[in-house]
């Protein structure tokens, strides 16, 4: 989403996004100084508030709903994305009060700006913020389509509760290229999309560091634990599980950033996985030494195993990191030789090609 905020020393009103590393900014609009400080900071605030719910209709878009129908999770989410196209007639509309009623965040939004500009009153700011948002809302088009440049890069660093195919083909040809992963497919790809294609990847890396060093590809996963990140393993054996057993990437990790998402929300969807974790709380409880103090009150049960704030990015940098453990792992077991890099790569393309069919 574009975040805007009052530059004060040059008293100018900018805009700026994430580009996957680090923020870009873009003067929106030069500020009078008869403007009182407090309306044009309300003013950025405002524009930022309705940044994030336009964005919300790219994450979290109508037809990854769960239900449909009249008023479904399915519904309200159309209803917030076709209120795009009021947007821009209240910003410019000659009266601020409308008879009919309001019923989308997104025209709520659109009206706070208006009434705000009103007070401001100056055509001129009007002018700027309105050919702003319209720049803001032909980017959120723009990934909608799966085209994550210019001003639609933010989206790299959004978690989408649906991926786009041209995405996920788009981050398969750049972690074949280099299977490490790049700067391109933090910058370039939709995280959701990247994760779905590295999962792919992740399993071509543990199925021959397993044919290589004798171990099982879930005993692969299992290693591959980062510093600080303790829930990191729980998601790559539960992708390796899967695609082992014959699932679609696709198949796999969507369900669990949706899942992190929907927490990120206040809710959980579904109740077995919550009881699993139950289940194993109270089994560490019950089998912990007594002077180890776990109760009820003072164990933490993780609802995911990924970061809800931004669950897609995680997954992505958990698969990455869980590559270089395969790498590392198949080095190890292994005579140094000087193409050993190269071997390491080539079976894992061999390997992601022979299930290509399982990426989407």
């Amino acid at each position: 989403m574009t975040r805007y905020a009052i530059d004060r020393a040059h008293h100018t009103l900018i805009a700026q996004w994430s580009t996957g590393i680090g923020d870009t900014a873009t003067v929106v609009a030069r500020l009078t100084h008869d403007q009182l400080p407090h309306d044009t900071r309300k003013l950025a605030a405002e524009l930022t508030h309705l940044s994030q719910l336009c964005w919300r209709s790219y994450t979290h878009p109508a037809s990854a709903a769960h239900r449909h129908g009249p008023h479904s999770p399915g519904r309200q989410r159309q209803q917030e994305r076709d209120a795009f196209d009021t947007i821009l007639p209240a910003l410019v509309a000659t009266t601020r009060f409308t008879s009919r009623p309001i019923t989308t965040k997104v025209e709520l939004a659109a009206h706070a700006i208006a009434r705000t500009l009103h007070k401001l009153d100056t055509s001129q700011l009007t002018t700027h913020i309105t050919t702003d948002i319209a720049a803001e809302l032909a980017a959120i088009e723009q990934a909608e389509r799966g085209d994550l440049t210019d001003r639609a890069q933010q989206a790299v660093a959004l978690s989408r509760e649906d991926a786009s195919p041209l995405q996920i083909s788009q981050a398969d040809r750049l972690l074949h290229d280099n299977p490490f992963g790049s700067q391109a497919l933090f910058t370039e790809v939709d995280p959701t999309a990247a994760a779905i294609a590295a999962a792919h990847w992740f399993h071509a890396a543990a199925t021959i560091t397993a044919q290589h060093t004798g171990l099982h590809p879930i005993q692969v996963a299992g290693t591959a634990g980062q510093p600080g990140k303790p829930l990191a393993v729980e998601s790559l054996i539960d992708i390796t599980t899967a695609i082992t057993e014959g699932t679609r990437a696709r198949h796999v990790v969507m369900p669990l950033i949706r899942n992190a998402l929907h927490i990120a929300d206040g809710y959980l969807r579904g109740i077995l996985d919550v009881q699993h974790r139950i289940t194993a709380a109270q089994e560490l409880m019950h089998n912990a030494h007594p002077e180890a103090g776990l109760g009820p009150d003072t164990i933490h049960l993780p609802l995911t195993s990924l970061d809800p704030a931004r669950p897609a990015p995680d997954l992505l940098d958990n698969l990455l990191h869980g590559i270089h453990t395969c790498w590392n792992l198949y080095q190890h077991h292994t005579t140094p030789q000087d193409q050993l890099r190269q071997a390491f790569l080539t079976a894992t393309r061999e390997e992601a090609a022979i299930r290509s069919e399982r990426l989407l």
